[in-house]
């Protein structure tokens, strides 16, 4: 046996379902089914229902606790009595559970120990004629159970504990990183799990795979897989290019040294607001941090906080360094409250800065130029440096907190990051104070302060 399929059966032993679990899931799904059914009988309503997902398909990893139901209606109801008898049929199966929405709002709960999402969806004839996004998902099990053998299940099982232990397994926007339905196309793609590393090793983005050869919808993206369902869909869309790399960078130190500590991720210790303080002295770069704490921006769900939070953090960086600071590293995080940070390696500067005016011969422009500041007592010159005017003038701001203080608002941010700086209700640390984060974020600065690929 080589090192690598030892590896990889000792990973099987643990991420494989037991028989035991086999059997529990096969028997609670199919009361849950039958509860379904027999409400829908009750309400006389026509529909069906259909498990989809993982613990459908069997690609499920032990552990895993989740059954997907669909309800499929006519695509003759109109939108909101699907709304309301989806949510009916929701609520009986799943009394204690509590309704949240997606494209349309289902029904969240526990059975018998199970988590379960029962989703209301058209029953269209083809995914290409889909009235919601959700409508698309029983095609993708029907076309992944014509495909899938026992061996590749397992492959995938296998795929998605990698992706899990290198941090590139979820498609929520947080994560940006692979989902179930995407890791079980690249299997099947590329015929089992080595298989699949070996050439994700070699990727040279962009990727395009298009499984059934749609040949449809050009992408930009840096990996294509055309859903074989949709054609206009790319399933990889929401994969960042950072998580791309990070599956061809551990694909390569798997292949030429097998793990199994590569399938699962060690918990980081967090560190404290010492050793916070500690770190940044240790770096001689200095600390800026943004913290917000309302429920405005907290009660979104990620998919929606993450994005702004990303775009927010975009603005803070271009603006600090659109007016002379330097940032090393930035990132973002979110728990009871939410926090830009940045790193920087200059945080203060002179009391003045060097603004260049056009070239001397340009004429009107160059003349424009020397006569707005010939007779400014602010400034230093105008003088000439090379062939152009230049002048020296006072900056507006000379610190990175005061910017973050006092021109936040000018730089590009999400719309509820937008109002709560128009609101001025934000916090802003600075060097020792972002220390203080330590208490919340300790995991995350962990990370941060030491970053893997």
């Amino acid at each position: 046996m080589t090192e690598t399929n030892a590896v990889l059966r000792a990973v099987r032993k643990r991420v494989d379902p037991t028989p035991t679990e086999r059997e529990r899931l096969r028997t609670v799904a199919q009361r849950l089914v039958e509860r379904a059914e027999a409400t829908i009988d009750e309400r006389d309503l026509d529909a069906d229902v259909v498990r989809v997902g993982s613990t459908a398909r069997g690609t499920w990893v032990r552990g895993d606790r989740d059954i997907d139901v669909f309800v499929r209606f006519p695509p003759s109801l109109e939108r909101d009595e699907l709304e309301t008898h989806g949510l009916a049929i929701g609520n009986a199966v799943l009394p204690d559970g509590h309704e949240e929405y997606a494209e349309h709002p289902y029904v969240k709960g526990g059975f018998e120990g199970y988590d379960v999402d029962l989703v209301p969806c058209y029953a269209v004839e083809s995914a290409r004629d889909i009235r919601s996004a959700v409508d698309r998902t029983p095609f993708h099990t029907e076309y992944l159970e014509a495909r899938l053998d026992d061996d590749l299940a397992a492959d995938v099982r296998l795929c998605k504990q990698f992706l899990k232990g290198i941090g590139a397994y979820g498609s929520d926007l947080k994560t940006e990183g692979f989902s179930g339905y995407l890791t079980e196309l690249l299997v099947c793609e590329y015929g089992g799990f080595e298989a699949l590393l070996d050439a994700a090793a070699d990727w040279h983005p962009p990727i395009q795979l298009d499984p059934e050869g749609h040949a449809a919808a050009t992408f930009d993206d840096p990996l294509v897989v055309v859903d074989p369902t949709d054609p206009e869909r790319n399933v990889a869309a929401v994969v960042s290019a950072a998580n791309v790399a990070r599956l061809q960078h551990y694909a390569r130190r798997f292949r030429d040294d097998p793990r199994e500590s590569y399938f699962f991720a060690s918990p980081r210790d967090p560190m404290d607001a010492e050793a916070v303080r500690a770190a940044f002295a240790e770096r001689g770069t200095r600390a800026l941090a943004v913290r917000f704490d309302d429920d405005a921006l907290l009660g979104l769900v990620e998919d929606q906080r993450y994005p702004q939070l990303r775009r927010s953090l975009d603005g803070l960086v271009r603006g600090l360094e659109e007016h002379g600071f330097e940032v090393v590293r930035a990132a973002t995080w979110a728990d009871e409250t939410a926090v830009l940070l940045c790193e920087l390696s200059v945080a203060a500067l002179p009391a003045i800065e060097r603004h260049r005016g056009p070239p001397v011969h340009v004429g009107e422009h160059a003349t424009e130029f020397y006569a707005k500041y010939a007779d400014d007592e602010t400034v230093y010159g105008p003088y000439i440096d090379g062939d152009r005017y230049v002048v020296e003038r006072e900056r507006d701001v000379r610190n990175a907190a005061a910017f973050a203080e006092t021109k936040l608002d000018t730089v590009a941010l999400g719309h509820a990051v937008e109002r709560l700086v128009t609101a001025d209700d934000y916090t802003v640390l600075a060097d020792a104070d972002v220390a203080a984060l330590a208490a919340e974020f300790g995991t995350e600065l962990a990370a941060y302060f030491d970053p893997k690929p």
